[in-house]
């Protein structure tokens, strides 16, 4: 039988079974995904719930963001899987111990969420279509209208309480959902680089700067592709949103690891051996660096200047493709920098992830890819300029 996994070089005092690292990047993929979903629903709620007008242009286009997103999260578990289709036994027997086991559940909730939310805001599309199309296309549109042709003042007032609603209880599911994951992180006590209670708040923090930098970039691409201009008032708000919590994440980050020295618990020494060498490049470079300090600095400047038209533009498009990396850099030196520190915590392990095969590198990528390929097919099927010129 093929193995899943390659044995990695090790230093120090390392256990046996310690030479193979389990959770690959697929399992970085997992978090990404989910951070993802959870911030671009934070930016579709704001206009949803709270009534930020500036975000009109961007809102249903955030919600099918996540949407896309969220269909493709339990993709890199099951890729993941040697068997996959067991992973439906989770679902007809239920074990309430497993914060896995209770994902199937919590993904399932949230999908159906996402799905009834974007069918009323696109309930005066379906209709439109199913009226004016023929054939097949016709017969789509009015299947998913649900045979409703009623756009009353009475119906529509009707759809955006119940809009209002799922927004409302999205908000605490987007964030729980990924909040669960950082759970699950920072819970494993046998692992010093994970065992943190502040993960979980984290990875909910770092989730949001990373859908709305997601949001940021696609939503200008998608101006330059349709050649209309980009709203510089809608770029603003969400500027200043990712700039907010790029300031309050990094000051977690930083309290985190000032805490995880402070402590001094055993494994310290090994933990900073690990930061000082395998961990300067992916951590302080390109995550902090890179991805986190050049945009902060980039977006703080345009702030200050009160800059405008292409500086803007370039400035705050640039930064958010940097939070990008930046997010999934952090992904990946929680997931595989956890398990580069050895349980004997005197020993490091050296992880170099395969480019082919189902945990290389070309696996993980082609996962990013498809939320991408499934938001094309949804603009071009749900239009989310008519509604917000609407």
């Amino acid at each position: 039988m093929e193995s899943l996994f390659e044995a990695s070089p090790f230093t120090g005092y390392v256990y046996p079974n310690e030479t193979i690292i389990p959770w690959t990047v697929l399992i970085v993929v997992y978090p990404y995904l989910t951070g993802l979903v959870a911030g671009a629903f934070t930016i579709s709620s704001l206009y949803q719930v709270f009534g930020s007008k500036q975000l009109r242009p961007v809102a249903h286009f955030a919600l099918l963001i996540s949407l896309c997103c969220m269909v493709t999260v339990p993709l890199p578990l099951l890729l993941h899987l040697g068997h996959p289709e067991r992973a439906f036994n989770a679902m007809i027997t239920p074990h309430a111990t497993s914060a896995f086991a209770i994902f199937g559940y919590a993904a399932a909730f949230y999908v159906i969420l996402l799905t009834l939310e974007t069918w009323f805001v696109f309930r005066p599309h379906m209709v439109h279509q199913a009226q004016q199309r023929t054939g097949l296309l016709g017969w789509y549109y009015r299947i998913l209208s649900l045979g409703s042709s009623d756009l009353s003042l009475n119906a529509m007032r009707y759809d955006r309480k119940w809009l209002f609603a799922l927004a409302i209880i999205g908000i605490p599911g987007a964030h729980g959902l990924h909040g669960y994951v950082g759970f699950v992180f920072g819970s494993v006590k046998s692992r010093e680089w994970w065992s943190s209670d502040l993960m979980p708040v984290i990875f909910l923090f770092s989730a949001i700067i990373s859908g709305t930098a997601l949001v940021i970039v696609l939503y200008v691409l998608s101006c330059k592709l349709r050649k209309v201009p980009v709203d510089l008032s809608c770029l603003k708000v969400m500027a200043y949103s990712l700039w907010g919590f790029m300031m309050f994440t990094l000051l977690l980050e930083g309290v985190e690891f000032a805490s995880l020295v402070y402590r001094g618990r055993e494994g310290i020494d090994v933990i900073m051996q690990f930061v000082e060498g395998p961990l300067v490049v992916p951590f302080f470079i390109l995550q902090f660096g890179i991805g986190s300090a050049l945009p902060l600095a980039v977006i703080t400047f345009l702030i200050w200047r009160g800059s405008s038209g292409t500086a803007l533009l370039v400035g705050i498009t640039g930064s958010a493709i940097l939070v990008l990396l930046a997010v999934l850099m952090m992904r990946y030196n929680v997931v595989i920098g956890g398990q580069e520190i050895s349980k004997t915590a005197r020993g490091l392990i050296a992880y170099h992830p395969p480019i082919f095969g189902r945990e290389g590198l070309l696996a993980a990528a082609i996962v990013l890819v498809i939320p991408m390929v499934l938001l094309l097919v949804m603009v071009r099927l749900f239009p989310p300029w008519e509604e917000a010129a609407a």
